[in-house]
């Protein structure tokens, strides 16, 4: 009788568990998806931004998605001139991890004003950009964190720099530290593994200094992307990584980062930052994440996480620049234990 009493027992603690558990589970689900308060109800999370420039007020687009008030974060995209929509694989993780996130095209990309003027196309402006959405999405230390991707994380970087009082954690993502250093590894380290006659035809052009030459970008395009920049065939890349390539600001991304992902050439304004030395001011926690097939060094990747004093290193073995895609799974597995850690 007793063993019977014993089983009603742990079977009435095992349900009145399960429904505590369930309810409480539901009221993460109600709370994230909550609109209670929120002024972007009408536009489904959209919040257009206005920013002050020398050139006058131009605005940016921004949509939030989720709900949580400790964690909100901020994605940075590349190019510079791409768009948002690459990061879109981060709505198959993130949500189920509470996380509230933030979609937003810069200036010149996108859904936000393009102003079509080159004196706009500078990091300190920039960085006052972000700064500028930062305040207007109600962000701070307590939950504010910043991941820029590529050329986002140059931007992160220098976002940082100047005002990590406002950050909770920065991540930068398939970035390293030095211009110089990315131009040395794709020439010295990349470039020889390309087949001796495509690399002669790539070297042809740019002894000419024709970097715009539509053949020239096709060389590589064809043989130089698919192997560094996003390890799958080019026609089977996923559709927000096509959207935001075909829609990328050309001339904005030809004056800062040059004519391709091969290296930064010519007269691109980008061509010899370095922020290497100043990596030790950023005090924040710090992610760096490489690729081991990148268009950088991942091993300059890694050591940013030896450079600042709190710092961690994700290694996409399978990754290339675009590794949220190609190393998808060790990508967000290191990038969401990262974020989880920051609350501890």
């Amino acid at each position: 009788m007793k063993i019977v009493h014993g089983i009603l027992l742990i079977t009435f603690l095992c349900i009145t568990m399960g429904k505590t558990l369930l309810a409480q589970s539901n009221k993460l689900v109600s709370e994230y998806h909550s609109t209670k308060g929120k002024l972007d109800v009408l536009s489904g999370g959209v919040q257009v931004i206005p920013i002050q420039t020398a050139k006058g007020t131009f605005n940016v687009w921004t949509k939030r998605v989720g709900n949580n008030p400790k964690i909100k974060v901020l994605l940075l995209h590349g190019g510079p001139g791409a768009t948002h929509e690459y990061f879109e694989c981060f709505d198959s993780f993130f949500p189920q991890e509470g996380f509230e996130y933030y979609y937003y095209d810069q200036l010149g990309s996108a859904y936000s004003d393009n102003p079509n003027d080159a004196s706009l196309w500078t990091i300190d402006r920039f960085v006052e950009e972000v700064e500028t959405v930062r305040k207007a999405l109600h962000m701070d230390a307590s939950n504010f964190i910043l991941l820029g991707h590529s050329w986002g994380g140059i931007l992160a970087t220098e976002y940082a720099l100047k005002y990590q009082q406002n950050l909770k954690g920065l991540v930068i993502s398939n970035m390293v530290p030095s211009v110089p250093e990315y131009n040395a590894y794709a020439n010295n380290v990349l470039a020889p593994k390309l087949p001796k006659e495509i690399l002669a035809s790539i070297r042809a052009y740019e002894t000419k200094g024709d970097y715009t030459n539509p053949a020239y970008l096709k060389l590589i395009e064809d043989n130089y992307y698919p192997e560094h920049v996003l390890r799958m065939p080019p026609a089977t890349w996923p559709d927000p990584v096509k959207r935001a390539f075909a829609k990328m600001n050309y001339p904005l991304y030809l004056q800062m980062q040059g004519p391709s992902e091969f290296g930064i050439v010519g007269d691109a304004s980008l061509k010899n930052w370095d922020r290497k030395p100043d990596l030790y001011k950023i005090k924040v926690p710090v992610l760096s994440i490489g690729g081991e097939f990148d268009t950088m060094d991942p091993k300059a990747m890694e050591e940013i996480a030896k450079l600042v004093p709190n710092g961690q290193y994700v290694y996409c073995a399978k990754g290339s620049h675009m590794s949220m895609y190609d190393d998808q799974q060790t990508y967000f597995k290191g990038l969401i234990k990262f974020i989880k850690g920051l609350e501890k």
